[in-house]
């Protein structure tokens, strides 16, 4: 029949009625999105269970660490573990919520639990004495400079911090880009993209052409616009997905997290050791600089007497099951790097079943024949001129927008856990979207460009980042504030002198 009644394809003679017509159009709407949802689903897989492996390994590398302090102490220490049994559950209860995402400043917890153990094991040591809360004061101010555990705080506590800063944001790292992943295949198709993808699709049966595939660089076109938007992630996911690659390095080499976490439970009996070694000499220095405490009148019962002699501690090293993990994830995250600027060409070649580039005998949108047009470039800018899809390219989707922006947010978070500094994950929540900041620096170059110092200080809390370049800036813009007052400071000064 004539086809003047179509409304989407060729108004030639046609084997279609407008409503076999749109019949076709809610087919192709849904096989396509079908196809899309597909096409996530498998990276969400991927990355969903790299980060369940991960996080399974670190969980139970942290388990047993407990688990080998709580069967190892009562034998060690006896009274010295059992009456500071809290003080060991609340530290691995501090590590975990750390880890998980809480906002809790890693440092400060492990200060916190050095000095709520030299305070229990001081008591504990001299039972003789009546020692109050003032007295513990003024003890631990002097504990920096007698180093009652030896070395063993200040290298847990760099040691430590690197290793559970890098291993909390590479886990999160996995959680963000699955998330941007699902956020963004719920984006709906453009009115403009389901006619197009209906031509693309079905108008060839219309034709009688049942049998003729799509010509490859139509079907390009036609996917490139219609995914216009979701291409302009691939910059942005391309630098999470190298950070990732960075991040896992380091786990597996400097901030080795089998090495530290495996061994947390052997270095806190190294530090009780070493207390107990220099008792004598850390006391006098106490009593040196705090006094003399009055002598107890409830009696001595030294903890000395329920000592049962050391017990060998050991760690079993797990570090071959974290390098699998890492070559894994590395071999994982490098095949997904381009994912968002191959999209079209896989769905084209797997999901439509084009013809070849050189196929005079495909689906051209009209006929069959060859597809002259040239092949748009990736993303938004580049569909001014797509031939087959009206992009309207000064209307970008906020929602892949904002995905574009998680993923710098992430990306910097990586860039700092890469050079031990920590952020803060008080925003870590589904839409995430608070603070974070700089734009992304995916290799060592972030190193270069961030804060010199190499321990963690109080957790950080970024700005938005900004929408160009990718660099961390984060350090230029915290000088403002100061040169801001600097100058206001002179100003004053001037206008004091002269009202003089």
């Amino acid at each position: 029949i004539l086809g003047e009644h179509l409304r989407i394809c060729p108004q030639g003679y046609t084997c279609c009625t407008s409503e076999m017509e749109e019949n076709f159009a809610n087919k192709s709407r849904s096989e396509f999105e079908a196809m899309m949802k597909e096409a996530s689903r498998s990276v969400q897989t991927t990355l969903t269970a790299q980060h369940r492996s991960f996080d399974s390994y670190f969980q139970d590398l942290l388990n047993k660490s407990e688990k080998a302090l709580y069967d190892a102490f009562p034998s060690m220490y006896g009274e010295l573990y059992t009456q500071n049994m809290k003080v060991f559950k609340d530290l691995y209860s501090e590590l975990r919520r750390y880890y998980r995402g809480s906002n809790i400043n890693l440092e400060e917890a492990l200060n916190e639990f050095w000095t709520r153990l030299l305070e229990r094991l001081f008591k504990l040591m001299n039972p003789q004495y009546h020692i109050t809360d003032e007295y513990l004061d003024c003890m631990v101010k002097h504990a920096e400079q007698h180093k009652p555990f030896g070395e063993v705080p200040r290298d847990l506590k760099v040691k430590a911090t690197r290793a559970f800063i890098a291993a909390r944001s590479y886990a999160q790292g996995f959680l963000v880009g699955s998330d941007v992943i699902k956020k963004v295949s719920q984006v709906s198709l453009s009115h403009e993209c389901t006619r197009a993808i209906m031509k693309l699709m079905y108008c060839p049966h219309c034709r009688g052409m049942s049998s003729v595939k799509p010509c490859n660089n139509y079907c390009l076109n036609v996917v490139k616009g219609c995914l216009a938007n979701q291409a302009d992630l691939n910059t942005e996911w391309k630098y999470l997905m190298d950070s990732l690659v960075v991040v896992a390095d380091r786990i597996d080499g400097p901030y080795n997290v089998d090495t530290v976490v495996g061994t947390i439970h052997m270095r806190i009996a190294e530090a009780i050791s070493n207390l107990q070694e220099n008792k004598e000499s850390i006391t006098a220095k106490v009593f040196q600089g705090c006094g003399n405490p009055k002598i107890s009148t409830k009696g001595s019962s030294s903890e000395d007497k329920k000592r049962r002699g050391k017990v060998a501690l050991e760690a079993k090293s797990s570090a071959q099951a974290l390098e699998m993990l890492v070559l894994d994830a590395k071999g994982n995250l490098t095949a997904l790097k381009t994912y968002w600027i191959t999209l079209p060409s896989s769905l084209c070649s797997k999901k439509v079943m084009a013809s070849s580039a050189a196929d005079d005998k495909c689906w051209n949108g009209m006929t069959k024949g060859s597809y002259l047009p040239e092949v748009m470039g990736d993303g938004l800018a580049n569909q001014i001129n797509n031939p087959e899809v009206e992009v309207d390219i000064t209307k970008p989707d906020m929602t892949i927008r904002q995905q574009i922006m998680q993923l710098k947010i992430m990306t910097n978070r990586l860039g700092n856990a890469n050079i031990g500094n920590d952020v803060d994950f008080q925003d870590a929540s589904d839409d995430m979207s608070g603070s974070g900041s700089g734009d992304s620096c995916p290799d060592d170059v972030c190193g270069k460009r961030l804060s010199k110092s190499p321990s963690t200080r109080q957790p950080e809390t970024h700005a938005i980042p900004k929408q160009s370049g990718h660099g961390i800036n984060g350090a230029s813009s915290r000088s403002s504030p100061s040169a801001f007052l600097l100058l206001l400071s002179v100003a004053f000064i001037a206008a004091q002198h002269l009202w003089r």
